[in-house]
């Protein structure tokens, strides 16, 4: 969003920003989650119609779904990527092993790109006004996972470089593009009632979910890593399409439009003479302690997550699930599968309040050490420090609470944070939420290259 000029919002006239008028601090209460606007004086035009089978709540937990798709099945296909197109058995020999840091290339070349755009798009005005926005990156990102569905067709056995080169242009590309997708479904969101910010946490969980299992049945049914691989880049590209034509289904509920009209009263009845500029730090500053808890949830949850979290071996032979399957039961699928369920317990439950969510999310921060104190071995390397937890019951039960609290905290932060400042700027604090998780991914991920340290 450009300083000095106008945004719009996703089918709505154009809005002239105006100076900042921020509501109460929250010594006051939020309105019920499913209050749908009543206790606003907007409310006023007539009560907000239902949202029937719950189409916009789906609609936009699909948009979260959309915004993780691309990322996770290019971390689903890393055997292909390692093993087959870059392994040792399938190129010429390169004075340069592109295999053995594949992955983390692969994490720079997405995170960065991810997170610039993401605080970009709050400030910039990228391809227009919001609707746009989504529109284009949508687009892009589908053309770029066609091209990376012909880069596994072909044969690259004889320009491995230049395979590991156009991936990673590729990543880049398409984390530009979902860094601004990312940041303005966000923003959108952000002026419905909260618990549709909600949706959009449950999807992006649900992404987890959905790519485990596929996972799964792709072994069981594929022998071919090329083949699964292709199914997961296809599923990416249908994922998107439906997130492209239910975006535009939107203004056809009479829910979203009652929203629209709304946001046209708010401009009607704000001062003709306003400043032209958006406060944006002001409404930083008022939406600071939401970004602080959102930061630091995700920061806490990418520590060790995956990083520390897939390298916690089995200490007893004989536990019931082998060790084969104990990291993906364990980690993969406990983490995706609770934290989905955290982000669906806040459509009925918003405890505890804006004012002392801080306290369980700074809380979580023990759950570092807890990690590091279960079985954790880095690969090739010995551990030294003393094993405090060698049950795996117990391992997993933290796991399972790390997981859940995640999802719950992470979708309450993304979900108080828009409710700070007046509904004339709640798409910017909700593009400053997303571009804070953001943040905290990144962070955390960048500190998890020090668990080997810890031991």
């Amino acid at each position: 969003m450009a300083e000095g000029k106008s945004e719009k919002l996703p089918f709505i006239g154009k809005q002239a920003p105006k100076p900042v008028t921020l509501n109460p601090s929250w010594e006051s209460e939020l309105p019920p989650a499913d209050s749908n606007g009543k206790g606003s004086v907007l409310a006023k035009l007539g009560l907000p119609p239902k949202d029937r089978y719950k189409i916009v709540f789906f609609i936009f937990m699909l948009h979260g779904l959309g915004t993780l798709m691309p990322w996770n099945m290019f971390i689903t296909a890393k055997s292909y990527f390692e093993d087959f197109k870059l392994g040792a058995n399938n190129t010429v020999p390169t004075e340069v092993n592109y295999r053995s840091t594949f992955m983390q290339n692969m994490g720079f070349a997405s995170q960065i790109p991810n997170l610039l755009f993401n605080w970009l798009n709050i400030f910039v005005n990228f391809g227009g006004d919001l609707t746009s926005r989504i529109v284009y990156s949508i687009i892009f990102e589908v053309v770029i996972l066609l091209v990376t569905i012909v880069l596994a067709m072909m044969d690259s056995s004889q320009w491995p470089g230049i395979f590991f080169w156009a991936t990673m242009v590729s990543i880049v590309l398409l984390n530009i593009c979902n860094g601004i997708y990312q940041n303005t479904i966000y923003g959108i969101v952000a002026s419905l009632p909260i618990k549709y910010t909600g949706a959009v946490v449950l999807g992006s969980n649900i992404s987890g979910v959905f790519t485990t299992v596929m996972s799964i049945i792709c072994t069981a049914f594929f022998d071919s890593k090329r083949t699964s691989a292709i199914y997961y880049f296809v599923t990416a590209i249908v994922i998107l399409l439906l997130c492209f034509d239910t975006y535009f289904a939107l203004p056809v509920t009479k829910f979203f439009r009652h929203y629209d009209q709304i946001c046209q009263s708010n401009e009607k009845k704000s001062d003709s003479r306003a400043e032209l500029n958006v406060p944006y730090w002001q409404i930083f500053k008022k939406a600071s302690p939401q970004l602080f808890n959102i930061f630091l949830t995700f920061f806490v949850t990418l520590s060790v997550f995956p990083a520390i979290h897939a390298n916690i071996k089995a200490s007893d032979n004989d536990f019931f699930i082998s060790k084969d399957y104990f990291t993906l039961f364990t980690c993969f699928l406990t983490f995706n599968v609770f934290a989905m369920l955290g982000s669906l317990t806040t459509s009925w439950v918003q405890w505890p309040g804006p004012k002392f969510l801080v306290v369980p999310v700074a809380l979580r921060l023990v759950f570092i050490p807890l990690f590091i104190m279960c079985n954790y071995i880095p690969p090739d390397m010995t551990r030294t420090l003393e094993v405090y937890f060698p049950n795996e019951w117990v391992y997993w039960g933290i796991a399972v609470i790390m997981s859940y609290s995640s999802g719950y905290l992470s979708s309450l932060g993304m979900m108080y944070a828009p409710q700070t400042v007046h509904a004339k700027f709640q798409t910017t604090a909700g593009m400053y939420a997303a571009a804070m998780l953001i943040t905290g991914i990144f962070s955390g991920v960048m500190f998890s290259y020090l668990g080997p340290l810890f031991l």
